[in-house]
């Protein structure tokens, strides 16, 4: 008896226990989670390789008076030609804009050959490298150089669109927290039909976003982590999908065991011991492959890794032991109206996913091939990707700043309207000049500042910016010039896209070693993990090869960014993984108990194929958020990912990973032991008659 009362004391005790020590971690979170906004940085240097010539170039700007330069460029346009109080106009302003702002030199007006435009290139020292203050500058500049009369005016040039860049990524944070929160519980409450159990993952899942944005402000400070809008979103995407992805599991399996077992605490304790391996081992891979993002020379890529494993990580802890606590709490009648009786049992009827693991199981060679010609033949669409994204074509919207740079690119079709900027030596500068004046493809060369060590010499392409020409101009000056850097807005674009191509090699193999070694601890057994990855991969060929049917045809994006390869490989990878582990677990866990391999495959789709799609929507919907956000590095990132988890869900998941366990029997799990044949057990003996004596 005494027994007895004390296990049930340790049942009321443990879920309140946890609901305390989540009130203490929540606030002692929160006066770091609140300043993480603050950390935010999307400057040029946040997102280049760390080993550039561009990113020496923003450092060395850094160190000369005044900080680091913005570049702007100023705009007068009118269709049928500039008058000349449209030249009056201009040159005041211009003089206006000298007179309140700080400015390396005087600007010089460059008029275009058919008489309609005048750019005016305008350098500045005032802000350095404080965001606040280049704002300040660009849009006091905006207020001084305006048009009247059909004059059009705009301020272009990168500082503009660095201005107008940060201003989106600042908006995201509030309308991406709150459009993400709303997909999720639409979703919940559609799945769960319950109008109280959505909320308490959900509760959970925004738990953990504080919690992941007080961790991520510590590794800012602690270790210099860099926070951008880019990896602080991705971070908060991450905590809602991933963590109602655990949470729909946890609660499908708790709601299965209330049907065994009558006291929640103990279904809850067998929930977690069924699913808990599985969800650990998902969380893991996901982390895994974005720590290996570490590797990365990219500083965007590279920041992007450990703040979007701390948000997986946080809502791992969250799930496991915040909802746990919650729902025991909460009972059985958190499940109203489809309360799970005890002993009970749920309506038998023919599911979806039991049709398609017949079919699958009828003929799994058959399925396993068409489905294997199906993506590869989507993966070809990939050759329609365009080209890599131009500065001015990231924005879905079109701002002053890319108005600017359109009407330069036409106004002056043969002539570069972008600075490239050389950091030469100080004692070699005049030498330097010269070079660089010589060197086929520049058009004109300025020094600018000088200090202690160093000289910056502003240069303008005779080629339109980031065409081939201008890049070939750029290759050319870094190739002549000794111990000089060379950067700029081109120079930056063209960096990002060469790291790129230099990370992927590196990081990929990464990936797929760390996810590869997860998966054989938990499953305990080569070719299975082998058959996973091979099915991501073959997910994400195909998600980039729809993409390259709908960016430039459908949707008129002018170019790709040169990291989505990359992060949707990642992303794609770790979390297509996911679903696997819970199919593959559930698979192990029917074998162990002495099913025949196909009998299992086809009993863990039919049990586990309605929390994996489920899962996947809420995931992809989460990721399909940000196709609605005003960028087109973030639209195209969701959108990749988003078509991937479904195809991984629908097709590979259900037909193929199903088909090819079917196909491949007890050699899905070689070397393990489930992969040998049970022994054979004869009939049992009739026991032979014994004489027995008479008394």
């Amino acid at each position: 008896m005494r027994a007895e009362q004390t296990t049930a004391r340790r049942r009321r005790a443990v879920p309140w226990m946890f609901l305390g020590l989540w009130i203490a971690v929540i606030a002692l979170a929160g006066p770091f989670a609140s300043k993480l906004s603050d950390a935010q940085q999307d400057r040029v240097v946040d997102y280049l390789p760390a080993s550039a010539d561009s990113t020496e170039v923003a450092k060395i700007q850094d160190q000369l008076p005044g900080g680091e330069a913005t570049e702007l460029v100023l705009v007068y346009h009118r269709d049928g030609g500039l008058t000349s109080a449209d030249r009056a106009a201009a040159a005041r302003q211009v003089t206006e804009i000298g007179r309140a702002h700080k400015l390396a030199a005087t600007p010089r007006v460059v008029p275009s050959k058919d008489g309609t435009t005048l750019m005016y290139p305008v350098v500045s020292t005032e802000p350095g490298h404080d965001e606040k203050l280049r704002d300040a500058l660009v849009d006091d500049i905006r207020d001084t150089a305006r048009g009247e009369d059909g004059l059009s005016v705009d301020v272009g040039g990168p500082g503009a669109l660095s201005t107008d860049a940060g201003k989106v990524y600042d908006s995201l944070g509030g309308p991406l927290l709150y459009t993400t929160a709303g997909v999720v519980a639409l979703l919940l409450i559609l799945i769960y039909r319950s109008p109280f159990l959505w909320l308490v993952p959900l509760t959970v899942a925004g738990i953990a976003d504080y919690l992941a944005m007080g961790v991520a402000y510590g590794l800012h400070e602690g270790f210099g982590t860099s926070v951008t809008g880019q990896s602080s979103g991705v971070m908060t995407i991450l905590v809602f999908g991933a963590g109602t992805d655990y949470a729909l599991l946890i609660v499908s399996r708790y709601r299965e065991e209330l049907r065994r077992i009558k006291r929640p605490y103990d279904a809850m304790v067998a929930a977690l011991k069924g699913c808990g391996p599985a969800v650990l081992a998902s969380s893991g891979t996901v982390a895994a492959g974005l720590f290996c993002l570490l590797a990365a020379d990219l500083n965007s890529s590279r920041g992007m890794g450990p703040l979007g494993a701390v948000g997986v990580l946080c809502a791992l802890l969250a799930m496991l032991t915040l909802l746990p606590a919650l729902l025991v709490l909460l009972g059985r009648r958190v499940f109203w109206p489809l309360v799970p009786a005890y002993g009970g049992e749920p309506k038998q009827r023919r599911s979806l996913f039991s049709m398609m693991g017949s079919s699958a199981g009828r003929r799994p060679l058959t399925v396993l091939a068409g489905g294997a010609v199906l993506l590869g033949a989507l993966a070809l669409g990939a050759l329609n990707l365009p080209g890599a994204l131009k500065q001015e074509d990231s924005f879905t919207k079109t701002p002053d700043s890319v108005t600017a740079m359109e009407t330069l690119d036409k106004a002056y079709p043969e002539h570069g309207t972008r600075p490239i900027t050389v950091m030469t030596p100080a004692d070699r500068a005049s030498d330097a000049l010269a070079d660089i004046k010589g060197t086929r493809g520049v058009d004109s060369a300025e020094k600018g500042r000088t200090a202690k060590d160093w000289t910056e010499i502003s240069v303008i392409a005779t080629a339109a910016p980031e065409s081939a020409g201008e890049t070939e101009t750029i290759k050319a000056l870094r190739a002549d010039l000794d111990g000089s850097y060379v950067g700029g807005a081109s120079a930056q674009q063209l960096d990002l896209k060469d790291t790129n191509d230099r990370d992927t090699p590196i990081i990929v193999p990464l990936v797929l070693a760390a996810v590869l070694l997860i998966l054989v601890a938990l499953l305990r057994s080569l070719v299975a993990p082998l058959l996973l990855l091979a099915a991501v991969v073959a997910v994400w060929g195909a998600s980039l090869g729809i993409a390259g049917l709908v960016f430039e045809p459908l949707l008129g994006f002018e170019g790709t960014d040169p990291g989505l390869g990359l992060l949707s490989f990642v992303f794609l990878v770790a979390l297509g993984v996911d679903y696997g582990i819970f199919l593959m677990h559930r698979m192990r866990e029917e074998s162990l108990a002495g099913a025949e391999p196909g009998a299992a495959a086809l009993t863990a789709l039919r049990t586990t194929g309605g929390v994996i799609a489920s899962a996947g929507l809420v995931l992809a919907a989460t990721f399909a958020v940000l196709t609605n956000m005003p960028l087109v590095q973030l639209v195209e990132l969701g959108f990749v990912i988003a078509v991937g988890v479904l195809l991984d869900t629908f097709l590979v998941r259900t037909y193929l990973v199903t088909s090819a366990s079917v196909a491949l029997g007890r050699k899905v799990w070689w070397p393990g032991s489930l992969s040998r044949p049970a022994p054979e057990t004869g009939p049992a003996l009739e026991p032979e008659p014994q004489r027995v004596h008479a008394p």
